[in-house]
């Protein structure tokens, strides 16, 4: 993610030459405040790294790196997943700490950013040892979690079930204090939100929803007067029955896969969808909800076989899972991992507007280079904060003990994201930096002006 370090050094760049911004700071009292905050916005405030010694089932003991890392609390308490997963490592965990940062300041969330991770596939261990990972977790980190201090969440590889374990334990070692917001994303039985489990991937559809369908089409005769590319781009898509790809199909891709297929707003078909395992593709668009189903059904998976599609009657070709991000479609909505799209396959990708669901899809040179084709991206940062969102309001929730329904979570969510995207859109289609830019330049201007504020930069 060396990208998300270039983006934050530009948009200082582009602030520190805007007379408004801050504009107490001159000469050479303004330039050292800048370097200041290349300093403090690139790195964390904290690094909490241990080793979970775990006695397995069959009687032998592991030992599992697991991280923690507070990246900022300029604005709040240290706000972030905990993932689980083989390719976890203190770099990736230390970027994603950043981008929830700048992430909660975009979206005006009281939170600052943080991570956790536990380098394990998790499919390779059985509910006890995973329940054992969980409580060592948090009995390993205990002195820094907390509701007001730090409050994880769920992430790839874990879910309610785990942040369920967490809390128990984090209740067990705090006896008599507070603990129900010491995680989010708990179930409901727990203190957690309705909506939750969904809410990541309805943000994702909710944020192309109102770009293309509202924002686009109340504002025609304004972007097609720009000379914008990337204006051009929304506007040949506006009015088309829009085809479809959805890279990866577990919590986040499905359901943001389904809300599509249900949307009564946009024209969409979903051509293609892949898993760890496989692609499905069809041309006339595929049964989501009757592939929804089968996942619940299976473990996750996709169909695998002809057996299975037809069993389940379900229309789709089976092709190989990594061929769906060169296929000839309109809209690219990457749910899986990191580093999807990268230099050796950039020039192959057809999709004019591509969603980042997941965090990171897109390495700095593909970036750079779909941009300049006016590929229009719309990014991690802006796109997928609806769970970090909906954790938001199960904190609060959790602390005046009055819990909304899942229709008024979805309402505020939609809100919160509309509210975004107007202060974000105009700005964007009204200059030639790409989307992801004026995100970073507005989260970036957030902090600065906080910490300057709280003096910080003295």
């Amino acid at each position: 993610m060396q990208k998300q370090q270039t983006i934050i050094e530009e948009s200082l760049k582009a602030l520190m030459e805007d007379d408004t911004f801050l504009p107490d700071l001159q000469a050479q009292t303004r330039e050292q405040a800048f370097k200041s905050l290349v300093a403090l916005l690139s790195t964390p405030n904290h690094i909490h790294k241990s080793f979970l010694r775990i006695t397995l089932e069959n009687g032998r003991i592991v030992r599992i790196p697991s991280f923690r890392i507070q990246h900022s609390d300029t604005v709040g308490p240290y706000k972030g997943g905990i993932r689980f997963h083989e390719s976890v490592n203190e770099e990736e965990v230390a970027n994603l700490a950043k981008l929830m940062t700048l992430k909660n300041a975009l979206h005006e969330l009281p939170f600052g950013g943080g991570k956790g991770g536990v380098v394990i596939n998790p499919k390779e261990y059985s509910v006890k040892e995973l329940n054992l990972i969980c409580k060592q977790y948090v009995q390993y980190f205990n002195d820094i979690l907390g509701p007001d201090k730090d409050i994880p969440a769920p992430d790839v590889g874990t879910g309610e079930r785990e942040m369920d374990w967490m809390m128990g334990e984090y209740k067990s070692t705090h006896p008599g204090k507070p603990y129900r917001n010491s995680f989010t994303g708990k179930s409901i039985l727990n203190g957690g939100s309705l909506g939750r489990r969904e809410a990541t991937g309805k943000g994702v559809y909710y944020t192309f929803r109102y770009m293309m369908h509202n924002f686009v089409q109340e504002n025609k005769k304004w972007l097609r007067d720009s000379d914008n590319r990337f204006a051009h781009t929304a506007l040949d898509h506006a009015d088309k029955k829009l085809k479809m790809a959805v890279q990866g199909f577990g919590n986040l891709g499905s359901v943001a896969a389904l809300e599509a297929f249900q949307c009564n707003y946009l024209q969409n078909k979903i051509v293609a969808v892949s898993d760890h395992n496989v692609m499905l593709y069809n041309d006339d668009g595929l049964d989501i909800q009757g592939l929804v189903k089968f996942t619940k059904d299976n473990d996750g998976d996709l169909p695998t076989d002809k057996s299975q599609l037809e069993e389940h009657e379900i229309k789709a070709e089976i092709k190989e899972r990594d061929d769906l991000l060169e296929l000839d479609v309109d809209v690219l909505l990457l749910a899986a991992l990191e580093d999807q799209i990268h230099e050796d396959n950039m020039e192959d990708i057809q999709a004019r507007i591509i969603i980042e669901g997941a965090n990171g899809p897109i390495t700095e040179g593909a970036d750079k280079y779909l941009a300049d084709k006016g590929v229009l991206i719309v990014p991690d940062i802006l796109a997928n904060a609806g769970g970090v969102i909906v954790s938001y309001y199960e904190w609060v929730q959790g602390r005046e003990a009055q819990f909304m329904t899942e229709d008024e979570v979805y309402k505020r969510l939609f809100d919160k994201m509309k509210t975004t995207m107007d202060t974000i859109l105009p700005q964007f289609f009204g200059d030639p930096f790409p989307l992801r830019q004026n995100s970073y330049i507005h989260s970036v201007k957030k902090l600065s002006t906080i910490m300057y504020r709280q003096g910080k930069l003295y």
